[in-house]
């Protein structure tokens, strides 16, 4: 069949038409006439039926066969073109790369030599392709090691050289499939085809298709097709999946009636039309994607990527031809509605960016013409009656897609030409003269006038207007470095900009000029108030003049323009147009900001300078007194009595002064003054160092976009590393502090006010003086040499001694503090300047004369001075003075009297006094009242004080001290007959809510501590196998498993209530909370969660404080009972007493002979709130333990207590064990507080449940230890844990004390007896649940003992002799210091010094384990007691069926010590973790969209998040990967790493989580979620063993809810399809 296709295709005489028909007939029958088809089906059947055919006729034979002979016959490419899907990480290298476009994959950059350069990675937005190769795209190694040309053996051409025969096939087939793609794609007709693809017949069939859009919602479509095509929700969901992931989707086939209800590739695809009027295939592809689905745009931008743009040659020609359809392209993306990364415009940055690609385009195809115009067509409706731009009512989607189109333009820019061409020079300028004309429509556009008397009605819009100015700020630089780097373009430039300058009409003059005088000084001027006339704050033109010519001759309209918005920048300021509303004064700050200052406020104070330098000075100076509007108010023909008005004029003067600080005192700009781009980096670091210390990141947001922080910033700054939180911060270096300068042009007021009071208190610190006098700026270069005559001139003069004037008279309306800071720091400026004339010439040569003007005109500024500083007001504020006036000679002919002067404000030592005063009497008051409390205590307890003996007067006493001392020191034993005696510890707490203080009493009111319960597997042997709850009871929770897969921990946070107190608390809470905003993703009501009152810790219970009953031991009856109470004996009462209460006998004693040795509970009693507080407790810890409904009265109730008790003592040794710390001594008092209280809570339970529940649990656990007690459901021992059986037989054996009148309980003799024989007999199983799993242990054989198994047998005790005893010790260690947790909890019996030091050796530890716990040092010494009794219990453990499946290996067994689980270990560069998720393929899903991978911490799988195809059901719901897997991995509760975006997101539940910094720092010392900077990260081990000990202290949740209680959610996350 194939063959005979082939044959008919390869002898047709029109092969063209041959292969339409075949198309025709098989494309239908693969996509169109099955109704289920599903994507898979539809793959498999066009691979076979369609591609394989059409491979088969280009190759002629075999495709695989064929691709070989191609491959050997070519060389691998040197570009790499590997295209980018959206979100794939990428790399560019700040050292080497062209622009910061370039980039490489990962792959290439593995194998690059940029790895160890500084680089940056980010995800990628889809549609660009990997630069590896191109050498116009890196400085250096611009190829990786399998792109180089080098490491290839190249042949002897440069290009494969096709077969005539597969030539010829190659264009034929290519021409016939690109017409049949165009021909689809491009087709506009919904019910006909073209011609040569009617179908030979037609049945009535018709598909209803689905396009997407991006303003429809995923809910809305999905209801849309329930209710239109009649599916059900699975299947409306999966329809929309698609819709979205395709851009389209067949929803329906059916009858017309039924669904109306609802690529030599390059050289055919640019081979140009025989018809001249139509564009070539490639162009119609273009000019139709717009029109196109999103599947269909994909392919063909791949289709482009891997074929045009892989070649030079092509990618010029595909270049010509897309910059030729350029308008119409952005015309229809400007009205398309989908993303820009799929569209045909996005492949701009792939051409454009090529510098000889671009110089190119701008010589033959005027390219910058082209996007100039572009965008001015676009914007053309924009434009008002006087051709400016007014975006009232602008689309603002619309203009964000007009602003793409300038990125473009900076493209272009982006490579500077090294070498012009007549031909270059003239397109540049053409396209210079559009640009200019963009600039015109910007020239004064949205002009503001002030409002006087009524506020503003209405916000004018202000945002187009400066974000049209942000984007074009790096293109203005561009430009002018473009024209500055050729002379004569650069004189032809100007010339253009001038004349179009001169153009401009907005903001004209109303008034003929006047003359104004000062100073018997004449100004000839127009006048021009800025708060009477409109004024814009865009001068686009005017400052890009500024910007190219720092030289140029100066004229009044070059500086009036500038000067007006600095003028009404002050005038916002001083708060003259305050009823022009907000829009103005975002205007403002925007202006100054460091987003547009460059090419704003610097360019002005930069015409400024320009203007200063070529004008008279004494002319500059009035013209800036009459545009600030304050020159009859310095001439002093202007008085008011207006309160309003005399605080503006102080405003403006603040501002006035501040204006010449900076226009004469700001030098730091190249050409201005022999400065370097970098000394303009370092003064601005400096500065923002000055304010505070501060970060990387911080550093550079505050500094523009193109300057190179790294290559100055060890030069001026120290780096301070971070701890386990915060970031590294840089602080400015001492010497570089004499730079300073408080009144730095880029800092805003509150940066001027920190920065000022920072440097003085370090001043302070440091023991000098506060003054901050002005730094030595650098000289002028001569151009600008005329500026510092400002300082000099008769109207500067006369302006400082105006502002003086004002503060001498003493008035406070007329003068500010800030004003007099001014004009010393502008004195101070001028004799900085006149010293330095002096110091570098001789006294004939300095014609700088300010100190000689102060001194003789009128009054004397230094006068004034001297005047101020005498001032009684002055000294009554205290708040400044003026001090440290000094004067120096330097010539002897001119007594110049130089002073530096400072103003220094006292209010800090002021307010430092008052509070060590108040400090002071504090502590008086607070010493009176102890020893009034002293004093008190004394009168109160007067017998106690008389009674106590004298020291050495009645020695039986003291000798009585030493020796209990002595004895409680021997007798550090917490259980058996030795055992110590219980501390009689008073315990006084305060409530945290009501502040009383509490004694912690069985008959004193119920205290309560705060708790929180909670699943866990942080101790599991089996991650994610959490074993299913068996209703039965039979097992778990009974016998915990030794895997501990899942268990229950019942953590606090330490702080004590009242338990009426808690109870209204969170009745409250209950109450108030339902009303708040997203409550629910805080606390659980509905679970009883609640945040404590003090510490806002989550909390779901609270356990009451029980306290510890001091118990006297009476050591002689204890060795009289230990004599007759011995293992066998106690086993034997035991077995009687548990046969009795199972028939119904009798009781039998526990203390020997049948002594009645018992104690009634009721002899002390518990109070009711407290067997309330139990109950809450304990159906809390079985509620959530179990994931059941409460139910108090459940027989689980109260093992789940114990189970919780001895999992969270076995946390708890593991963290100890973890960080190294102390088994006692080192716990936190929270920890240990909760510790305490869980135990005695746990050994209560017997106070509220039946008796007979608790006695059939302990004789069930007690079956795992004694085989003849055993049911048939008895777990064997290596299916136990052995400390769990410990806690819950201590616990439960009081109950088998029960009589049928009273409850009682054993006496002291009886429970030390009791702990110590259960103890020893779970310590005996636990030593041989270590040797039964230890790897070495002989396999089991059936069948009798023969010589073989005796020789085994005495072979295996041969080898443990010398092994046996370290793995046994090691292997019960963890299990001996739980239990040395728990007894001390339990009897409160003093533990060994030796217990509280890390510096005792292994040995000593376990030698003081031992004896606190009434062991042997030798620990098998037990065995060899025992013999007796524990020989046929060990015939009975080892013959258990299950036991012998384990040692036969058939079943698992867990491991002692047991494995400590800690967070997986991570890579140190991030860079790994970027790769590993590069390679990750979704289990679910095949295609290639963008994923999520994101990694669990605690066993390391690699999830699939926040994706559809991996959604699963857990307890009936949807969620995400992470969800479901959290719940078998965590019980609930997850900590993951989200790859791609650089965060940990914590996970507790479904519907709460948050996200935590990655434990990834960059080298300064800072986080980067969603890798926003893109600096290489590394591991902090400090913050990650952090991030372990939060999880292993079951902190999580607790985060997680401090989190969501910290930041305010507006919007709830749906954590569950994470």
């Amino acid at each position: 069949m194939l063959f005979s296709v082939l044959q008919e295709w390869q002898e047709a005489a029109d092969s063209r038409a041959e292969l339409l028909r075949y198309l025709k007939e098989q494309v239908p029958q693969i996509f169109c006439l099955k109704k289920d088809a599903s994507p898979q089906e539809e793959e498999e059947l066009m691979q076979s039926r369609l591609l394989h055919p059409l491979e088969c006729f280009l190759f002629g034979e075999d495709p695989q066969e064929g691709l070989e002979k191609l491959k050997q016959g070519s060389t691998s490419s040197q570009l790499c073109g590997r295209v980018f899907k959206e979100g794939e990480t990428v790399y560019s290298c700040r050292d080497c790369a062209i622009d910061p476009t370039c980039v490489l994959c990962m792959n290439c950059f593995q194998d690059s030599v940029h790895k160890s350069h500084r680089y940056k990675m980010h995800a990628s937005s889809g549609g660009g392709f990997c630069d590896c190769g191109d050498v116009e795209a890196w400085k250096i190694g611009p190829c990786c090691s399998k792109h180089d040309p080098g490491a290839v053996i190249t042949t002897n051409s440069d290009h494969c050289v096709l077969e005539p025969e597969l030539q010829e096939r190659a264009e034929k087939l290519f021409r016939v499939l690109l017409c049949y793609i165009k021909d689809f794609l491009v087709w506009e007709e919904n019910f006909e085809l073209p011609a040569e693809l009617q179908p030979r017949t037609k049945d009535n069939a018709y598909y209803c298709v689905l396009y997407n859009d991006e303003h429809h919602s995923y809910d809305h479509v999905i209801y849309t097709l329930q209710r239109s095509v009649n599916c059900d929700q699975a299947e409306a969901q999966t329809h929309t999946a698609l819709i979205d992931k395709e851009g389209r989707r067949a929803v329906k086939r059916g009858t017309f009636r039924s669904c109306a209800g609802i690529i030599a590739f390059c050289q055919v695809a640019l081979e140009p039309n025989a018809d001249r009027d139509q564009p070539c295939l490639i162009s119609r592809l273009m000019l139709h994607d717009a029109r196109m689905y999103k599947g269909a745009r994909k392919i063909v931008h791949e289709l482009i990527f891997c074929s045009m743009l892989m070649e030079t040659e092509f990618k010029r020609l595909f270049a010509i031809e897309f910059t030729k359809h350029y308008k119409q392209l952005q015309k229809d993306f400007i009205n398309d509605d989908h993303e820009r990364s799929i569209s045909i415009t996005a492949l701009s940055v792939q051409i454009f960016t090529v510098p000889t690609l671009a110089r190119q385009l701008i010589e033959e195809g005027n390219v910058i013409k082209v996007i100039v115009d572009t965008v001015l067509e676009l914007l053309r409706e924009h434009l008002d009656d006087n051709n400016r731009f007014f975006f009232l009512g602008y689309s603002s989607d619309k203009f964000s897609r007009i602003q793409v189109i300038f990125h473009d333009l900076r493209y272009i820019l982006i490579s500077k030409p090294s070498v012009w061409t007549d031909e270059l020079r003239e397109q540049f300028l053409a396209g210079f003269k559009d640009f200019l004309g963009l600039l015109k429509c910007m020239q004064g556009m949205e002009e503001v006038k002030r409002q006087l008397g009524r506020h503003i009605a209405v916000e004018p819009e202000w945002e187009a207007g400066f974000t049209l100015q942000i984007q074009l700020r790096h293109i203005l630089a561009m430009f002018q470095d473009w024209s500055s780097s050729n002379d004569e373009l650069l004189l032809l430039a100007f010339k253009e900009c001038h004349s179009v300058l001169m153009q401009c009409n907005n903001q004209p003059f109303h008034r003929e000029a006047t003359d104004y005088y000062m100073c018997k000084h004449i100004l000839h001027v127009r006048p021009y108030k800025v708060s009477q006339e409109p004024v814009s704050i865009h001068l686009p033109i005017s400052r890009l003049l500024a910007g190219k010519m720092t030289n140029i001759l100066s004229s009044e309209w070059f500086t009036e323009l500038p000067l007006r918005c600095v003028v009404l920048a002050a005038q916002v300021s001083a708060e003259m147009w305050r009823r022009n509303g907000l829009s103005l004064v975002s205007q403002v700050y925007y202006y100054q900001d460091v987003k547009c200052r460059d090419e704003m406020y610097d360019k002005d104070v930069l015409m400024l300078q320009i203007a200063a330098s070529k004008m008279d000075p004494n002319h500059f100076l009035m013209l800036i007194l009459l545009r600030f509007e304050l020159f009859e108010y310095f001439n002093g023909s202007c008085t008011s009595k207006d309160q309003d008005e005399l605080r503006q004029w102080n405003r403006l003067t603040e501002e006035m002064l501040y204006l010449l600080i900076v226009v004469i005192g700001e030098r730091y700009i190249p050409g201005v003054s022999q400065v370097t781009k970098e000394d303009v980096t370092v003064r601005e670091v400096i500065h923002l160092l000055c304010i505070e210390p501060m970060a990387h990141s911080s550093l550079v947001k505050g500094l523009p976009e193109n300057v190179s922080l790294e290559s100055v910033i060890t030069k001026v700054a120290t780096f301070k590393k971070p701890g386990v939180s915060g970031h590294g911060l840089y602080e400015v270096k001492k010497e570089r502090l004499m730079e300073f300068n408080p009144f730095f042009y880029h800092y805003s007021r509150s940066q001027h006010s920190k920065a000022e009071e920072s440097q003085k208190k370090r001043k302070a610190q440091e023991g000098n003086d506060k003054a901050l006098p002005p730094p030595l700026p650098p000289a002028f270069c001569p151009a600008f040499s005329n500026v510092v005559r400002l300082l000099c001139c008769d109207i500067i003069i006369h302006i400082l001694r105006h502002v003086l004037q004002r503060a001498v008279e003493d008035r406070p309306v007329n003068w500010t503090e800030a004003m007099i800071q001014r004009a010393l720091h502008l004195i101070g400026q001028a004799l900085l300047e006149e010293k330095t004339q002096l110091e570098d010439s001789t006294v004939e040569e300095v014609t700088f004369d300010f100190s000689l003007k102060a001194r003789k005109h009128g009054k004397s500024v230094f006068l004034l001075l001297y005047k101020i500083k005498a001032l009684p007001s002055l000294e009554a504020q205290k708040d400044m003075s003026l001090s440290s006036f000094r004067a120096d000679l330097f010539c002897s002919y001119f007594p110049i009297f130089m002073f530096m002067f400072f103003i220094a404000q006292d209010k800090e030592k002021a307010e430092r006094k008052r509070k060590a005063e108040a400090a002071k009497l504090h502590r008086q008051k607070i010493m009176a009242q102890m020893s009034a409390m002293q004093k008190n205590f004394i009168e109160s307890n007067k017998m106690l004080y008389d009674n106590m003996p004298e020291s050495g007067t009645q020695g039986e006493p003291v000798t009585s001290t030493v020796s209990c001392a002595m004895e409680q020191r021997d007798m550090c034993i917490a259980i058996g007959p030795q055992r110590g005696s219980t501390i009689d510890d008073r315990e006084v707490l305060t409530c945290i809510l009501c502040q009383e203080e509490q004694e912690v009493a069985a008959q004193a009111p119920a205290m309560v501590l705060t708790a929180c319960v909670q699943r866990s597997t942080v101790l599991t042997q089996c991650r994610g196998k959490i074993p299913p709850f068996r209703a039965d009871g039979t097992l778990y929770p009974l016998y915990m498993p030794p895997e501990l897969a899942v268990g229950t921990h019942t953590g606090s946070c330490g702080h004590v209530m009242h338990a009426t107190c808690w109870q209204k608390y969170f009745e409250a809470v209950q109450n108030t909370t339902r009303n708040r905003l997203h409550a629910e993703l805080i606390i659980d009501l509905e679970n009883g969660e609640y945040l404590c009152p003090l510490c806002k810790s989550l909390c779901n219970t609270v356990v009451p404080l029980i306290p510890l009953e001091p118990l006297t031991f009476n050591y002689e009856n204890a060795e009289i009972i230990g004599q007759h109470l011995t293992l066998p004996r106690w086993i034997q009462i035991l077995s009687a007493r548990i046969k009795g209460l199972n028939s119904g006998i009798g009781n039998t004693g526990l203390c020997g002979e049948g002594q009645p040795d018992f104690r009634s509970i009721l002899s002390y009693g518990v109070q009711e709130p407290i067997t309330e507080m139990l109950v809450v407790c304990a159906t809390t810890v079985h509620r959530v333990g179990l994931k059941t409904a409460p139910n108090e009265l459940c027989p689980r109730v109260p093992v789940m207590a114990w189970n919780t008790c001895a999992f969270t003592i076995q946390a708890i040794e593991n963290i100890l064990q973890e960080e190294d710390k102390p088994l006692f001594g080192s716990l936190q008092n929270r920890q240990l507080a909760g510790l305490k209280a869980i135990v005695q809570f746990s050994a209560s339970q017997r106070l509220k449940s039946s008796q007979a529940v608790i006695q059939r649990h302990f004789t069930d656990m007690l079956g795992v230890l004694l085989p003849a007690l055993s049911r048939k459901n008895t777990p064997s021992l290596l299916e136990v844990d052995c400390f769990h059986l410990l806690v819950g037989l201590v616990l439960s054996i009081p109950s088998l004390y029960q009589e049928e009148a009273v409850d009682l309980q054993p006496s002291a003799v009886s429970s030390a007896y009791n702990h110590l024989h259960i103890f020893h007999l779970v310590t005996m199983a636990h030593m041989l649940q270590v040797l039964l799993s230890s790897t070495d242990f002989p396999e089991v054989e059936a069948g009798e003992e023969t010589e073989e198994t005796r020789a085994a047998a005495e072979f295996h005790a041969t080898v443990s002799q010398h092994t046996g005893r370290y793995k046994v010790k090691k292997g019960i260690e963890p299990f001996l210091r739980c239990a040395a947790l728990f007894f001390n909890c339990l009897t409160g019996v003093h533990p060994p010094e030796e217990l509280f030091s890390t510096s005792v050796t292994s040995q000593g530890q376990m030698e003081a384990l031992c004896s606190y716990l009434a062991l042997p040092s030798n620990v098998f010494q037990l065995f060899q007691d025992h013999r007796d009794t524990v020989t046929p219990l060990l015939q009975r453990w080892c013959g258990s069926p299950a036991i012998t499946k384990a040692l036969k290996g058939k079943t698992q067994t867990v491991r002692y010590p047991r494995r400590r689980n800690r967070l997986m270990d991570l890579p140190e560069d991030y860079s790994a973790l970027l790769n590993q998720a590069s390679h990750f393929q979704c289990p679910k899903s095949t295609d290639d969209e963008r994923k999520h991978p994101t990694l669990c911490l605690f066993c390391g799988a690699m999830l699939c998040s926040q994706s559809s195809c991996c959604l699963s059901q857990l307890d009936g719901e949807d969620v995400g990967a992470c969800t479901a897997h959290a719940a078998t991995c965590g019980a609930g509760v997850g900590m993951f790493l989200r790859i791609r975006e650089c965060e940990i997101v914590l996970m507790a539940s479904k519907t709460r989580g948050s996200t935590y910094p990655a434990p990834y720092l960059d080298d300064y010392g800072e986080t980067d979620p969603h890798l926003g900077r893109g600096n290489p990260l590394h591991l902090c081990p400090e913050r990650y063993r952090k991030l372990n000990q939060l999880w292993q202290q079951h902190c999580i949740l607790e985060e997680i809810a401090r989190s969501l209680e910290v930041v305010n959610v507006m919007f709830a996350f749906e954590w569950q399809m994470l």
